[in-house]
């Protein structure tokens, strides 16, 4: 379900001496970046970053449940805020909106989100993370999965843009980050 958040007209980057159908090349891209994420040096892995066992909170902001999230190309998505998890990140009290997209129940949040590494050490816009309910109801928030949206690789695809609520305090240094800028 990764992603499910962003429609996309692929083109894959790869050379292939035969044309791949449009689900094959999908599959492969994934795989192509399932595989960069496991072994590129700029992504890294804390235990500490893995909250387990979260009840999903009733949402009750001063924002409206069902709103329209902004994408990264200039439209717009009709979106529910499903509700808030809350935890304590590095010592800090935090807490990050989850939200439904048209057809998404509880069972599946997703969880963009902003922190002091957003714009130099990962994506300005932020990241995601895909959360599923488990069967006893609770959710694990795993920032090692943390992801950046296809948008960062090229701009045609459109993204979700991260709601300010979404901000942490703390540094989230784990999950996909953007390669080191070489000087």
């Amino acid at each position: 379900m990764a992603d499910a958040h962003e429609s996309h007209d692929h083109e894959h980057e790869h050379e292939h001496h035969h044309q791949l159908s449009y689900e094959d090349a999908v599959a492969q891209f994934r795989a192509d970046k399932d595989g960069f994420f496991r072994s590129a040096p700029n992504n890294s892995v804390d235990p500490e970053l893995l909250f387990d066992d979260l009840r999903l909170e009733p949402y009750t902001g001063d924002e409206p449940v069902r709103f329209e999230i902004p994408t990264s190309d200039g439209r717009t998505r009709p979106a529910d805020r499903a509700g808030v998890f809350r935890s304590t990140v590095d010592g800090s009290d935090e807490k990050l909106t989850a939200y439904t997209f048209e057809g998404d129940g509880p069972e599946n949040v997703f969880v963009p989100f902003l922190d002091p590494t957003s714009g130099n050490e990962t994506y300005g816009a932020g990241r995601y993370l895909d959360v599923e309910r488990e069967e006893d109801g609770t959710y694990s928030l795993d920032f090692n999965l943390a992801y950046h949206p296809s948008c960062v690789y090229d701009m045609k695809f459109s993204c979700p843009l991260t709601p300010a609520e979404n901000r942490l305090s703390v540094p989230i240094r784990a999950g996909e980050r953007l390669a080191p800028i070489e000087t």
